[in-house]
This record gives structure tokens, sequence and C-alpha cells, in this order.
């Protein structure tokens, strides 16, 4: 049955991309994304999210649509949706964001089904893979496809969700390498799908029994993750108040067998910083105030505005004038290695120092200086400036940083502020 699959993956980001060009090895797959620019550099084999590595896209890439091929694998890229009509398995896999209020924001979700809508026929199986909260796919997604394509689901068509496990800026946790949640609209479709990606997924499968438990699934990974960090967020606070340097007590507790390795920090990007809320407005949809999830989630949200308090408290004992104090920020991609500044918390770090009258230099060597201007207003450099600053502040522990002499860049009597705690040497952190 592996070879009658034929794929078409509706959204080439840091999850479809990847997905897609494990896919293609096996089978004939179409890539489809709404920007022309990004199908454009994909054809060149260059992948700016720096997922996938050249040489590698290269070998699946390419340019004849392998659905009008018998027996050809590999992948082709388009914004053409006539490229994927003759695909019998659609797999979205766009972003699900919050708005400005934290709610969910689910219109990438209805535009791609529209998309795939449009195209679909008799007896495909439509797989999501966005991060949604339990009942979205068969109570949002499944109406779009069947009013546009005018079918009905589970006679004429069926559907599946297997959540995304990307870990963006990851080279050892790849998606073959992480083991696979799947489930069908019906037993015998979560077979189909289950057999699909345990075709390509070393690391194996686990199917659910439902789709509702599936998207529950990985609704809660993340949270976890969410409340965890949001605990030693809480204690990195108490233990500032008493003096304690809170990595020398989280290493002393680590010795224990059972003792979470959590550590503080910034809690951004495009998944434990967003998926709490997707959770949290089901359950208040169905009539309960979740008050662990949002309370980690506040904690969390607040601590870009608390890092930039402590810096300037740092600056202030060491009798540094703050009004127009310069200071070289490292870093504002939502984590290390790796160019994504999707709802990156290294932004509030930068609002809440500009609050003080700071004036902030912003240097990463791997954000797109013009994404990050779009998205956020903000300059970013990508070369270190040739200049003295009153602080520095490392919020992001790209490997290049830890190869810096900071002492270079920094003022006499000035204060080096570490939120990662992976300098040897700062005078204060997180």
């Amino acid at each position: 049955m592996e070879k009658q699959f034929k794929i078409a993956v509706i959204g080439l980001g840091y999850v479809g991309l990847p997905l897609g060009r494990l896919f293609a090895t096996r089978y004939p797959v179409v890539g489809f994304d709404i920007n022309q620019n990004r199908i454009e550099e994909l054809n060149t084999g260059n992948d700016s999210t720096l997922e996938v590595e050249k040489d590698v896209l290269e070998t699946v890439l390419t340019q004849e649509n392998p659905f009008n091929q018998a027996g050809k694998n590999g992948l082709y890229c388009s914004h053409d949706i006539n490229d994927i009509k003759d695909a019998n398995i659609y797999i979205i896999t766009v972003p699900t964001p919050v708005d400005k209020h934290n709610r969910p924001d689910l219109t990438p979700l209805y535009k791609a089904s529209e998309t795939v809508g449009k195209v679909l026929s008799e007896g495909d199986i439509v797989i999501y893979e966005s991060t949604v909260y339990p009942g979205a796919t068969e109570e949002e997604c499944i109406p779009v496809l069947e009013k546009v394509s005018g079918m009905k689901f589970n006679e004429d068509f069926f559907a599946g969700y297997s959540p995304e496990r990307i870990n963006p800026g990851d080279k050892e946790h790849t998606v073959e390498k992480i083991l696979k949640v799947t489930s069908g609209s019906t037993p015998e479709i979560g077979e189909i799908v289950d057999s699909l990606y345990k075709s390509v997924i070393v690391a194996g499968t686990h199917l659910a029994p439902t789709i509702k438990i599936a998207e529950a699934a990985k609704v809660i990974e993340n949270s976890q993750r969410d409340i965890n960090i949001a605990f030693v967020n809480e204690l990195a606070k108490i233990f500032n108040l008493l003096e304690i340097d809170t990595h020398a007590v989280l290493k002393a507790a680590g010795t224990k067998w059972n003792f979470l390795p959590f550590k503080p920090g910034l809690v951004g990007g495009h998944c434990i910083g967003v998926d709490p809320y997707y959770l949290a407005q089901k359950a208040q949809e169905n009539g309960y105030h979740p008050e662990i999830i949002l309370a980690g989630r506040r904690l969390n949200d607040s601590m870009g505005q608390y890092v930039a308090s402590q810096l300037v408290k740092t600056m202030i004992k060491k009798k540094l004038t703050i009004n127009d104090a310069k200071v070289l920020n490292l870093g504002i991609t939502f984590k290390e290695n790796c160019p994504d500044v999707r709802n990156t918390k290294a932004v509030d770090v930068i609002h809440g120092l500009e609050d003080y009258a700071l004036q902030v230099t912003t240097f990463d060597p791997w954000a797109d200086p013009a994404e990050v201007q779009h998205e956020y207003g903000l300059t970013v450099v990508n070369e270190i400036p040739d200049e003295k600053f009153d602080a520095i502040i490392l919020t992001v522990a790209h490997n290049e940083f830890m190869n810096i002499d900071l002492n270079h860049n920094l003022k006499e009597g000035g204060v080096i502020y570490d939120v990662k705690g992976v300098l040897e040497e700062c005078d204060s952190r997180l």
C-alpha cells in the first residue's frame, strides 16, 4: 500500500519542510506554501529556517511533480493549488498562534482547510499536525472541509491527527528520531495513518484511540513544561530576594534521582509560550477556569520585565547612571542556535530596558534583521558593535556568545547580566 500514497504537505515552515523532506525519501510528495518567495528559496535547495541542510534537501528535490510520474519519489515545492489536486494524503502543518489578547487564532488552519477542501477527492485522508485544543480538528476544521468540498466526513473523506514534535535548532532530535503520536477518525483510518508515519519514523509511533486524545496529549506536553519552568522562575525570584544563587540551589537539588532538571528563563516560541492558552480556552468554554495553567503562563509572561528590572537594580548597586546608559543585548531569537524569532520573550526584555530610558543595541548572529524589524519594529545587528557599553545582558545562549570576550565591549565598572546562567563570569544572573 506504501507506493499508493501521494502526499501533499500544506505549509513548508519549521514543521512542514522537515516532514515533507522525510516522506519524500519513500513517497511522491508535493510541498505547498502560499509564500512564493519561500517556494523559490526551497527550489534552490536553501532553507532559511536552517532545519534542513542544503545537501539533504537537494537529495529529495525534484523539478517535476512526482504525482505525474509512476514510481517517482521526491519533494516538489509549489504555490500552485493545481499541483496538489492528485494527492490522496493531505498533511496540514500551518502555525496556530494566539492574538494580542492570548486567544487562539485558528485563521491559518481555516485557510489551509479551505485550500485542501477545493481539491479533496473521495477516499482522501486529511491529517492535521498543528497544535490545537482537544476537539478542534473535528469541530472546527472538518466542517470547513465538508463545506468547501461538498463531501461527507467519514463517508467520502477521512481525517487523522498526528501532533508535530519538531524542536527547532535541534540537530540531534530530528523528526524521524522523535516518537510520533498518531490517530484517525475511524479505527481503520487510524491504522493507515499510523502505518504511514511508522514507515519513516525510526523512533516508532503511538496510535492514540481518538483524534481528541492525540490533540490533548500534544497540548499538555508543552503546558507541563510551561508550568515546571514557571515554578523555577518563581524560585529564582524568591532566591534573588534571599541573595541565594538559584542555579547552585538547582544543582544541589538535582542530585536527587527524581528531581526534574528545569532552569529559570524566558519562555517564548511557538509552542510552550502558546499552547497552554489553547487548553485554557477550551476549558473556559466548558465552564472551568484553569488556575495552575494560567498562573504559570502569567508568571512566565512577566519574566521579561522582571529581568529588565533586575539588570537596572544591579547597575544601581554599582552606582551607574541609568538614564541613557548603553546596554548591549545578546540574542533575540526565542531559543539558542536557531533563527526563529516567533513569540520571543527577548523582546519583552528590550522593551523593559527601554522603559527605564536605557539605549539598547541588540546583537544576534542568527536572527534575520528584516524579519525582526517587520515583526517587532526593532533593529538587530549580526556583528558585534566595536564600542563600549555600560551593561551587557545575555538573553539567548547562542554558541557564538560563549567565545566572545565580553570585557572588550564593557566599560570599566560596567555590568554583565546572565539570563541563561551559562557565563563563567557575570555580576548577576536570573
